[in-house]
């Protein structure tokens, strides 16, 4: 089997199984970082941009259920397989309500494993609830925006302009790529975006001394404090 390059990282306190999947990876050219405890996976995932965690459900320190969630709560969307002895409905659709984007039960085939994980790697997770930059916040459950604990009116197109350049936080969004995510194939008229950005920043920082919404001359628009680095 020829694999993509992955980045993966496995959380499983199982050593015997944890170098037998990790043995089987190296062998398909497939890097993967390996945590033997909830927290330390936790830490990791916070560090590291992976393209997807297999995450055991019971596991020391915190379980795979809270480190689902307290990711989710935190606004990471990186896709979440979870590895479970246990094959009731019950305990999947735990899972999936933390945050969960599969599940696969033990014992199961290595090839199964691969291809689950590519298939995950290809897209973020759509179980995150709310991300937050700084003072500001973004619950994608509700449709609000609040910055400093106060509600910010936005259009609907501003809201997923904001949504947006939240998701890529800290890094720059082009021009094209936001219109693309905002709009799809229905390409705006020429002044839509330029009128939306200047509503957006006026309901994002315009009570605000830290400036969070940045045009990048010749990279398009990126969210971050203006002290972080470029």
């Amino acid at each position: 089997m020829e694999s993509e390059h992955l980045q993966l990282l496995l959380v499983e306190d199982d050593l015997d199984l944890a170098t037998a999947i990790m043995d089987y990876f190296a062998l398909e050219g497939i890097e993967c970082d390996h945590a033997a405890n909830g927290l330390a996976g936790f830490n990791l995932i916070k560090q590291n941009p992976y393209d997807a965690v297999i995450l055991d459900l019971n596991l020391p320190r915190m379980s795979g259920l809270q480190v689902c969630e307290q990711l989710r709560a935190q606004g990471i969307d990186v896709p979440i397989l979870m590895l479970t002895a246990r094959d009731t409905l019950d305990d999947k659709l735990t899972g999936f309500s933390v945050g969960a984007d599969d599940y696969l039960i033990k014992p199961f085939a290595m090839e199964e494993l691969i291809v689950r994980a590519q298939v995950l790697s290809r897209r973020r997770s759509g179980q995150v609830n709310k991300l937050t930059v700084r003072d500001l916040e973004l619950d994608l459950k509700q449709q609000q925006a609040s910055r400093n604990g106060e509600t910010l009116k936005l259009s609907p197109i501003g809201f997923r302009i904001l949504e947006a350049l939240m998701r890529e936080s800290p890094n720059p969004i082009s021009r094209e790529k936001l219109i693309r995510t905002v709009w799809g194939d229905e390409q705006p008229d020429s002044n839509s975006l330029k009128v939306h950005i200047f509503n957006l920043r006026k309901a994002v920082d315009g009570s605000s001394n830290c400036k969070l919404i940045h045009t990048l001359v010749g990279r398009g628009f990126v969210l971050r404090a203006e002290e972080e680095p470029t």
